[in-house]
């Protein structure tokens, strides 16, 4: 309980997908709950609740958050993109169109924090972050070329319990090359 005093909850104001939402929380609600139970974006899934599994996995100023370990009241004033701001006037992003094509998923549940988290993959290696996979990290060595190592050590923190990882490497894989991205084919 709190001192005597100190507010527990407040009235916050979320940017998601463009739009802007005001609603009261306790201070302990997670963007995931909010997003969920208050505003009604099913989309992004609860998963593990820890922050193990990526089934929550969200956009926040462009970059991904496992949506269960932030506080609603953390995400305020920042740009959070769920899976339902993804596409743009009815139109698939490519990253969902490739999911679709080359079936990068079976039974769907981890697929939006998957395609939240691609989003966020083909980003950083477009902007040239390291990972764990990439061999030469000397900036003069460039983007390391999008091998399917590298989009599966990027892509690490993504379950999924069905085990379609070998065609969301493609997914990963096709999306990024029509972007434009320096891509090796994954093996099938």
């Amino acid at each position: 309980m709190a001192p005597a005093g100190i507010p527990t909850s407040s009235a916050i104001t979320l940017h998601i997908n463009g739009e802007k939402y005001t609603l009261p929380v306790d201070h302990r609600t997670t963007l995931l709950d909010a997003l969920r139970e208050r505003l009604d974006l099913t989309g992004t899934k609860k998963g593990c609740d820890q922050g193990q599994c990526g089934a929550c996995t969200v956009l926040i100023d462009g970059r991904r958050a496992v949506s269960c370990l932030q506080l609603a009241v953390a995400a305020e004033g920042r740009e959070v993109t769920t899976i339902e701001g993804v596409a743009r006037d009815g139109q698939l992003h490519p990253v969902q169109e490739a999911f679709v094509e080359l079936d990068g998923f079976q039974c769907g549940y981890c697929t939006p924090g998957q395609i939240c988290s691609a989003l966020a993959v083909i980003e950083e290696h477009a902007a040239g972050w390291p990972s764990a996979a990439t061999e030469d990290v000397s900036p003069e060595a460039g983007p390391p070329p999008l091998t399917p190592e590298e989009i599966r050590e990027r892509m690490s923190g993504n379950l999924c319990r069905c085990g379609a990882y070998t065609s969301i490497v493609r997914a990963v894989a096709q999306a990024a090359a029509q972007a434009g991205q320096d891509v090796k084919e994954p093996v099938a």
